[in-house]
């Protein structure tokens, strides 16, 4: 199965525009929306790589710069966990009202600190989240939200990635959600280890297509 083509997209709020890659195949089950960290952006390597792999299985991936070009230089906004939870809602009254994704359930993918406003944001509007994941995630950067999510949610941790382990078997306990975590043996926190990412990949594609799978 090939990969669909992708197109370049633009969500905008009034003098706010975020720059995005739109994959969608032909008759998606469902949405899933990127949340990046650290300042990355909608050409992240791993973040498309996994995108990929979903697509190949009928999911439509959204890679979005949370952040405009000014603001990913200041790294005060980088770490704003507040501002890239806003921006995902931002997306997703923007798929609820297009067209082609608005009968469709939406997912968050989020990785480091995007996982923590992939978070926030299923936790302060869980309408039509069908399922979240994590990879290499700081979940504990949304705590407070934790116990508010309701999607089914994965968090997938490197084993070689001590800190985040214990950050991420944290939220775990704060979830009152169905939840899962997978701990990857070998992989370091960005996952460049042979075979690892592929892991990930296949353990969200998994997760979102079972979740997915549930809507009526």
């Amino acid at each position: 199965m090939t990969t669909p083509p992708e197109h370049n997209v633009k969500i905008t709020k009034g003098k706010l525009a975020l720059e995005g890659i739109f994959g969608f195949p032909e008759g998606p089950r469902g949405v899933v929306v990127f949340a990046h960290g650290s300042g990355s952006g909608r050409f992240s390597p791993r973040n498309n790589f996994v995108a990929g792999h979903l697509q190949q299985d009928g999911l439509a991936t959204l890679l979005l710069d949370l952040l405009t070009e000014d603001e990913a230089d200041d790294r005060r906004k980088v770490f704003d966990i507040n501002l890239l939870a806003d921006r995902l809602l931002l997306a997703k009254s923007w798929l609820e009202t297009e067209l082609q994704t608005r009968n469709l359930g939406i997912g968050y993918f989020g990785a480091s600190t995007g996982a923590g406003a992939a978070l926030q944001a299923a936790g302060r509007s869980p309408s039509n989240i069908k399922a979240v994941v994590s990879r290499g995630g700081r979940p504990d950067l949304a705590e407070r939200y934790l116990p508010s999510v309701t999607a089914p949610t994965l968090l997938i941790v490197g084993g070689h990635d001590e800190p985040v382990i214990k950050m991420n078997q944290a939220a775990y306990d704060l979830l009152t959600c169905e939840k899962k975590l997978i701990i990857v043996p070998g992989a370091t926190h960005l996952f460049e280890e042979p075979g690892t990412l592929e892991q990930v990949a296949e353990d969200a594609r998994m997760w979102f297509l079972q979740y997915f799978s549930l809507m009526a």
